[in-house]
């Protein structure tokens, strides 16, 4: 069986329900996926590039309470309320946070409750 160890970073927003911040097993780190909540204050920023840019901080605390950076980042996983209308500001957003090499990537368009984009990633964490 392979060991699930839970993770919650301190610097992310908490969890809305029962789920972890992210889940470490077999040397890889799995994210929740994360909306665009400012952890202090649990305000939302508008718009797409605002929104994407929260977002990826968020799940930068996840990586960092783990030991791991974007750089460590093998795959992303991008819902998007607007798809055709927020593409182009989530990815300008999204390219000025991701280092390359890129991760590999699916964008799709989902109904997210209140919010422009959720994201969620799996890195594979550094050696120890």
């Amino acid at each position: 069986m392979t060991t699930k160890t839970p993770l919650t970073a301190p610097n992310a927003p908490k969890p809305a329900g029962p789920y972890s911040h992210g889940v470490i097993a077999g040397g890889l780190l799995f994210t929740a996926g994360f909306g665009p909540q400012v952890p202090e204050t649990g305000e939302v920023p508008e718009g797409i590039a605002a929104q994407t840019t929260q977002v990826l901080r968020n799940v930068g605390a996840v990586l960092e309470a783990a030991g791991a950076s974007w750089a460590d980042v093998v795959k992303v996983t991008a819902h998007l309320q607007h798809l055709k209308r927020d593409f182009a500001g989530f990815n300008e957003a999204y390219g000025a946070i991701v280092p390359t090499p890129h991760p590999v990537r699916t964008t799709v368009g989902s109904d997210l409750a209140d919010i422009l984009v959720e994201i969620d990633v799996v890195a594979a964490l550094p050696s120890a």
